[in-house]
């Protein structure tokens, strides 16, 4: 591939958007059916060994990086000069934070799994290992679990799902359809460049905290002040306090623990090494969880018209940094179709799953091999609002052009 290729849209991409597009009629029974019961079955073992094998090459990560100022006191004792040394310590620190992020976001995946009962057959074991994960990258386990499983449950549903809903027209007030004209909307939606990349950036690094802590791109059928850390909250159920306050007591203790690091080790050391990467980390969750669904090319369902199998079909796989995302983020990305209908299978066996279901779906399995870096400034730029009517629709980008027709 020449190397401008790498920032234009992916073959499956482009055929996809050319596709009028017909909402499927698939039954989940036909799906099933040609997926071997094995890969169902999972395993405490297989699980605990992807976990140890994980956290060991994270401890290794950080091992090697309090090992960076001592090399770079080497090269200034040894009289290289200024400019050498910046170099090193860029490709030092800047890989050390690209990989320790990788395994952060890693982390957080293994968490995901535990939150789907895919890591064991026994539900104790996957609530405490989900919790040790996911409170070790500041993730509030059960409550992202009660919320994550309700988007599993109506997934691309514009009155149910949980997060990425898309504003209409009318949150905009954008004239209606038929009389706007280029200029209505240029005045309301056109953007500099500059401080579009500066919403993305904010929003990548920081968005998936801001949405936990205040609901910002959840469903906005909650009440203002709807949190994630809130037992009372309208995102749980009065059962759910229990597990809410276990969830807030945890991120409590890890805070706790970041603080006793800082006062030991000072704050200089503490963001080098985890909250850099920890914000690195951030950002691949939500490009991740992003371009999943939101897409140009991808439908959203109102009532009459979503079932859970469209809403699984709403789903695009992405090999996401290639074998580094099927090694260090366990197939989140590579096979997120395929776990969208069987959310409770072990995500080693997802590839498997992948395969066996792809024949049956067609032209249904949506794949895109666009770089994801340009897959994601793509969406973020055309992916702007949906039409308030149509029980079927798609992304209108900042012109109000839709990207692809309902047949």
């Amino acid at each position: 591939m020449l190397w401008y290729q790498r920032f234009q849209d992916g073959p499956e991409y482009e055929a996809r958007q050319k596709q009028p597009f017909a909402p499927s009629n698939l039954s989940l029974k036909d799906i099933h059916a040609v997926v071997p019961k094995s890969l169902f079955k999972k395993n405490t073992l297989i699980s605990l060994l992807y976990i140890v094998r994980h956290l060991g090459l994270s401890i290794s990560f950080y091992i090697l990086a309090i090992r960076i100022d001592s090399w770079l006191w080497f090269l200034r004792e040894n009289g290289y000069g200024a400019l050498p040394r910046l170099v090193t310590w860029t490709v030092m620190w800047g890989s050390y934070w690209f990989w320790q992020s990788i395994s952060l976001t890693g982390i957080w995946c293994l968490g995901h799994e535990a939150g789907h009962d895919a890591l064991s057959p026994y539900p104790i074991v996957n609530a405490l290992l989900g919790l040790v994960l996911h409170t070790s990258v500041l993730v509030p386990y059960y409550a992202w679990r009660i919320t994550h499983r309700t988007h599993h449950k109506s997934t691309n549903n514009l009155e149910r799902d949980e997060t990425y809903i898309p504003p209409t027209r009318a949150d905009f007030k954008l004239p209606d359809g038929k009389i706007a004209v280029k200029m209505d909307y240029k005045d309301v939606l056109e953007e500099t460049p500059g401080f579009t990349l500066f919403k993305l950036v904010m929003r990548q690094f920081l968005g998936y905290q801001i949405y936990l802590m205040n609901n910002r791109k959840g469903n906005p059928k909650y009440p203002k002040g709807t949190s994630h850390y809130k037992p009372s909250s309208a995102l749980f159920k009065p059962e759910d306090r229990q597990a809410i306050i276990i969830s807030n007591i945890s991120i409590g203790t890890m805070l706790f623990l970041l603080s006793i690091w800082i006062y030991n080790a000072g704050f200089s050391a503490v963001w080098k090494y985890y909250f850099v990467p920890w914000l690195f980390a951030n950002n691949w969750i939500v490009m991740i969880t992003y371009l999943q669904h939101s897409d140009p090319t991808i439908p959203y369902y109102r009532r009459e018209e979503w079932t859970f199998a469209r809403g699984a079909l709403a789903t695009v796989d992405r090999p996401f940094f290639g074998w580094i995302g099927r090694f260090f983020l366990h197939n989140l990305a590579h096979d997120h179709v395929a776990h969208h209908f069987f959310s409770t299978v072990p995500f080693y066996n997802l590839p498997a799953v992948t395969e066996a279901i792809k024949p049956v779906l067609g032209t249904q399995y949506n794949y895109d091999t666009t770089n994801i870096f340009y897959a994601l400034w793509r969406s973020f730029r055309n992916c702007t609002f949906v039409e308030a009517e149509g029980d079927i629709v798609f992304f209108k980008n900042q012109r109000g052009e839709v990207m692809r027709a309902v047949q």
